[in-house]
């Protein structure tokens, strides 16, 4: 797969993901639908399928749009640069940040995506910090610069968010990062080949250095021998 058709793949995904949600919102507006049920609704059975769904609900455009843009590029990123562990990447961040939630924050009704966002970029920066390599240590650099004011969304400041589901997807995050730091793409090792041993004459020696050196080989062995003229009397 060529550079073009791995970036057309990679942003594929995460757009049919927004896409979904943006119909899931629109369809929602449109029917008079309240989905806030499919919320995580911490240590209630019932709101164990937020796990799975809270991600796809939104309270409302604003809180879709802000999440929009966030997710096509750092899903992107994952997708794109760290194509074979991406499915557990994405797995490990939204299960780990659910299960957390359902566990340990509030009791309230904890929806949307963000959470994905903040373990995501977590992912992202710390895993190009760990592998060091200068690609994707420019990738965390870009992530930093994007979204380094992110990390006031995981200080209990505005408790009209779910500052939990930020915290949670960050630690998800980075515990991917950490957990999956050798498998993926690896920072490029030069190795230096050792010279073979010269097994016969080589080009660099003299015509007198090329008549003592002969090559005489039995079976698999080599045996070289290295014939000195006779000191004079």
């Amino acid at each position: 797969m060529d550079d073009k058709a791995r970036l057309r793949k990679s942003i594929l995904i995460p757009a049919i993901f927004v896409a979904i949600l943006w119909i899931i919102r629109v369809a929602q507006e449109y029917f008079h639908w309240e989905f806030i049920f499919l919320g995580i609704r911490p240590r209630n059975i019932e709101g164990l399928i937020g796990i799975f769904s809270a991600p796809f609900i939104h309270s409302g455009y604003d809180h879709l749009l802000s999440n929009t843009l966030p997710l096509l590029v750092v899903g992107s990123g994952i997708i794109y640069f760290y194509r074979e562990i991406s499915i557990q990447v994405i797995s490990v961040v939204w299960l780990f940040t659910g299960a957390w939630v359902w566990l340990f924050a509030r009791p309230d009704s904890h929806i949307g995506a963000s959470g994905l966002i903040y373990g995501f970029v977590c992912f992202l920066f710390f895993s190009g910090i760990f592998r060091r390599d200068p690609r994707l240590l420019a990738i965390s650099f870009l992530v930093t610069f994007l979204y380094g004011s992110l990390v006031w969304g995981i200080l209990p400041i505005n408790q009209g968010i779910s500052w939990e589901s930020h915290l949670f997807g960050s630690v998800a995050g980075i515990i991917a990062s950490v957990y999956y730091r050798k498998e993926g793409p690896q920072r490029k090792v030069k190795v230096w080949e050792e010279e073979p041993e010269p097994t016969g004459p080589q080009y660099w020696m003299t015509d007198e250095q090329k008549k003592k050196f002969e090559s005489h080989t039995t079976d698999s062995n080599t045996i070289n021998y290295i014939y000195k003229e006779k000191e004079k009397e």
